[in-house]
Parts: structure tokens; sequence; C-alpha cells
């Protein structure tokens, strides 16, 4: 089954990156490949308002991107509505350790 490639969107100081669907192990690699061409901007905005489920290793692919876009000096921002995908950010403590915000708009302002 063909996977839907993550959408990339520049904006003036970043670029947002939006993902749909059920993400897991299989899409990790390609996630990581997209993640590392994005990281030279100042703000990069993570749009997860789309994804119905992840798992631990799309997870770990997350904290790696905060790690290279922090190791940067950018920001990350993740769009995190309330959503099944929100209760796992939740339980894991993520929505404690990144910039989650309810709405793509949040995301894009100052």
């Amino acid at each position: 089954m063909a996977r839907a490639r993550p959408l990339v969107e520049p904006f003036p100081t970043g670029v947002v990156l939006t993902l749909r669907g059920e993400l897991d192990a299989y899409d990790a690699p390609e996630l990581r490949s997209v993640f590392a061409d994005s990281t030279d901007v100042r703000v990069v905005v993570l749009d997860l308002s789309g994804v119905s489920f992840l798992d631990s290793t799309v997870l770990g692919t997350i904290v790696g991107l905060q790690r290279r876009v922090r190791e940067a000096d950018g920001e990350l921002r993740v769009v995190l509505p309330e959503s099944e995908a929100r209760r796992v950010f939740a339980l894991t403590g993520l929505d404690r350790a990144l910039d989650v915000r309810p709405t793509r708009e949040s995301a894009l302002a100052a």
C-alpha cells in the first residue's frame, strides 16, 4: 500500500511539515529523511492534526527532529488538537516536552 508523503510548505520564517493518517515504523525512514531536510530553518511546524495513530517509532522520530532543530538553534512547534494522537503524547509526557499547539494558526503565530 502506498503511503502519503509528508507535505512540506515553506513560510517566511520556516517550514510546515504536515503528516496525515496512521503512522508507524514503516513510515519512520521517510519521515527521518524529510525531517533531516527541514532543519535548516528557524521554525519547524509539525502539523499532526490529520494523524489518527502513531506508534513509538514515529514518536522517537519526532523526538529526534526536536533534537536536530534545537541543535540548529531552531524551534519546533507541534500542531496537535484533542485526538487519539494527542492522548498518546499525554501518556508519554511528550505534550510537556514539546511545544504543542492546538491549531495550525497558533503554531504559525510568533
